[in-house]
């Protein structure tokens, strides 16, 4: 399902996943679009993925937390304009507390959360292993969204193929429980092992000798200590795969003009369809004003008009030249505006029917709401987004 604008991933989409390349302004973009459904009246969380503290740079906080911290209205709405019920939270995922909290929420009894939480290789893999962090980032959205009791999520992803790697999350983690070695490491009866003993024994011998034999018992013991808590795993994994599917999941691509940027959205653009998912928004930060609807081949031809004119008194040729360098320069800029567009063009193609905002460059950074508010006026300020950006500031 396409929206027919960003207004329709506010009012109605139930989770907003922000993706895009790194330093083109996802993180801000995620921030507004929670600000705004807040400022409707919905009960709003942004999630940031990315451990880099963008978000709560962007919000003007000091840190986030690893679970929902409630902002003061008076900071995000000073103006008391927001519709009642209208509540804003923001949150920074932690791997390792993320993990040990499922651990100890979901294990059968304290005793087993303890053997866990106590296991060395357990203290590796929660905090460092390769994939964890979309794990665990995938468990935090199964979270919020069945009890945060959120009306809308709003999720700032890491970098376009990382963001990849959190769609690709759930999957990975059902291949990884349905891994025949990984389900002999779950069982623990002796009779199984001996049934199956030969090639796991034959296995655990050869990785012993590359690791080291306490690694693989601990490893061993890891996998046991999680008896009984797979199945939630699994179902929890299935589930996500659901919500990222449902019709009021929105996906909202955020790009800028430069070139690596552009190519990082085509590619996001062409993958995110291996999921069975699409872009239903493009947001475009920084983008150069066009001024006026003249092409910058017409400017020029006038420059070379204003030139060609025979003109005898000196005054008259240097309002001639001074006119004709104005030209020049808005020749010159507009040329700019429209070499950005057609390379937007390729990934609005890419992503069909997806709404497409865009944002200018403004002459002030973004690091707190009153900036917040400004790209906010931009992106919400019509009820039709349109493909045409408006007029620059700066």
């Amino acid at each position: 399902m396409n929206t027919p604008n960003l207004n329709d991933v506010v009012d109605h989409g139930s989770i907003a996943v922000c993706c895009g390349s790194g330093g083109v302004g996802k993180t801000t973009t995620a921030a507004v679009i929670a600000i705004e459904g807040a400022r409707r009246g919905r009960r709003c969380v942004v999630v940031t993925i990315d451990p880099a503290k963008r978000l709560a740079n962007a919000l003007g906080l000091d840190e986030l937390a690893n679970e929902p911290h409630r902002i003061d209205v008076t900071r995000w709405d000073p103006d008391d304009a927001r519709v009642e019920g209208g509540e804003l939270s923001a949150m920074m995922l932690d791997t390792k507390s993320t993990f040990d909290g499922l651990v100890t929420r979901y294990a059968d009894s304290p005793a087993q959360a303890q053997r866990i939480l106590a296991n060395n290789f357990y203290r590796n893999i929660s905090s460092a292993l390769s994939g964890t962090q979309e794990y665990m980032a995938m468990e935090k959205l199964h979270e919020l969204h069945e009890d945060g009791g959120f009306d809308l999520i709003v999720v700032d992803t890491p970098p376009s193929r990382h963001a990849l790697d959190f769609l690709d999350a759930p999957a990975r983690l059902l291949r990884l429980l349905n891994n025949p070695v990984f389900r002999v490491l779950m069982v623990p009866t002796r009779t199984y092992l001996k049934i199956a003993g030969a090639a796991v024994q034959a296995f655990i011998r050869t990785v012993s000798k590359v690791i080291g034999g306490e690694v693989v018992d601990d490893i061993v013991t890891f996998f046991r200590s999680f008896e009984g808590m797979e199945e939630g795993f699994r179902t929890r994994a299935a589930r996500v795969v659901e919500i990222l599917k449902q019709p009021e999941t929105r996906f909202v691509l955020v790009t800028s003009p430069r070139r690596d940027a552009i190519e990082e959205a085509r590619y996001f653009a062409e993958q995110i369809g291996d999921h069975d998912l699409s872009v239903d928004a493009l947001v475009v930060n920084r983008v150069h004003p066009q001024f006026g609807t003249e092409l910058s081949a017409g400017l020029r031809a006038r420059v070379e008009t204003l030139r060609e004119l025979e003109l005898g008194r000196e005054t008259e040729r240097q309002a001639r030249d001074r006119l004709a360098a104005r030209y020049q320069n808005l020749a010159e800029f507009n040329e700019i505006a429209e070499r950005e567009r057609a390379q937007i063009e390729t990934v609005r193609v890419r992503t069909q029917s997806a709404a497409v905002a865009f944002v200018p460059y403004l002459p002030h950074d973004v690091h707190d709401f009153t900036a917040l508010a400004v790209i906010g006026r931009i992106l919400f300020a019509a009820p039709d987004i349109g493909a045409k950006p408006p007029p620059g500031d700066g």
